[in-house]
């Protein structure tokens, strides 16, 4: 439709009272995938084919990107985002003009471990303009989610401050969810007991990713946990992709991932509920997949 068109139809539409539904249709979600043994290029792919970082960070944007950097575990074992994937999106925002960013992970295991030895702080360690800090406890804040599950809980000031906040999960099993990738991936961003949760994940998970929204999720699927998730410790666990799959809609991203581990997206209940509650597409036919 031109220009012209658009405000008149907008136009006769405001005088008659009536907006037409076709004003606001929303545009196919696109997932978009590239394959390789280059990492960095791999990432680069993904956020290119989606319109570049620079759709989505502005000159002067604090960012957070957040990982999976939960574990204390090397790269191989596939538990933890890979660095070469978090150091490249980093760079992509840094690009694009952010002012500063943070890159963080309320970690199960010793934060200090955690960090240094999913290689995230090594590799990131040189970069001007990035902040990578473990989480501290009174800068988590308690904030009212009126969620379904969720009435309130704490959540990590930078996450609540962000411009633009980026999800940057890895797929991996998971014993009680069957998979984490990027709804699960926001328990990170998360204080207090968040055992608790575990009582009602699929819509806790679902009040959480509703309460703070991903502007971009980017799944490392460079090398998958397909078994003994979510910490993982085998070799024999881990199956090598090479992949990295991307998306703005969470849910469609969740749902395309979900195949890589011969799942279908209604097999996992946290990404069912996130769909039946409007935050994306799990539809597989009705999201376009743009193989790079």
């Amino acid at each position: 439709m031109h220009r012209r068109d658009f405000l008149k139809l907008v136009f006769t539409s405001l005088a008659l009272n009536k907006i037409p539904t076709q004003l606001f249709a929303q545009e196919t979600p696109a997932v978009a995938v590239s394959e390789g043994k280059d990492y960095a290029e791999i990432t680069r792919a993904c956020i290119s084919a989606l319109g570049g970082m620079n759709r989505y960070v502005k000159k002067g944007d604090v960012v957070v990107v957040k990982p999976n950097i939960g574990w204390d575990r090397k790269p191989e074992y596939a538990a933890n985002t890979h660095p070469i994937v978090v150091k490249t999106i980093v760079e992509e925002c840094l690009k694009a003009g952010a002012k500063i960013v943070k890159v963080f992970d309320n970690t199960c295991n010793d934060p200090r471990r955690c960090y240094e030895n999913s290689g995230i702080a090594g590799i990131l360690k040189d970069l001007k303009g990035v902040e990578l800090k473990y989480t501290e406890s009174e800068r988590f804040k308690d904030v009212k989610i009126n969620g379904v599950f969720l009435k309130n809980w704490e959540i990590y000031e930078d996450a609540l401050k962000a411009n633009v906040f980026i999800n940057c999960p890895i797929a991996k099993h998971h014993g009680l969810t069957g998979l984490t990738l990027g709804l699960k991936n926001m328990m990170g961003i998360m204080g207090g007991n968040r055992g608790y949760i575990h009582r009602e994940i699929e819509d806790a998970l679902a009040d959480l990713n509703a309460f703070i929204k991903s502007h971009l999720v980017i799944i490392d699927a460079t090398r998958i946990l397909t078994n003994h998730g979510p910490q993982g410790g085998n070799l024999k666990d881990v199956k090598v992709l090479n992949k990295v799959i991307a998306s703005r809609d969470i849910v469609a991203a969740d749902a395309y991932a979900t195949t890589l581990f011969n799942l279908k997206p209604q097999d996992i209940s946290t990404t069912v509920v996130a769909y039946k509650r409007g935050l994306g597409e799990m539809n597989l036919n009705k999201i376009k997949v743009l193989k790079l």
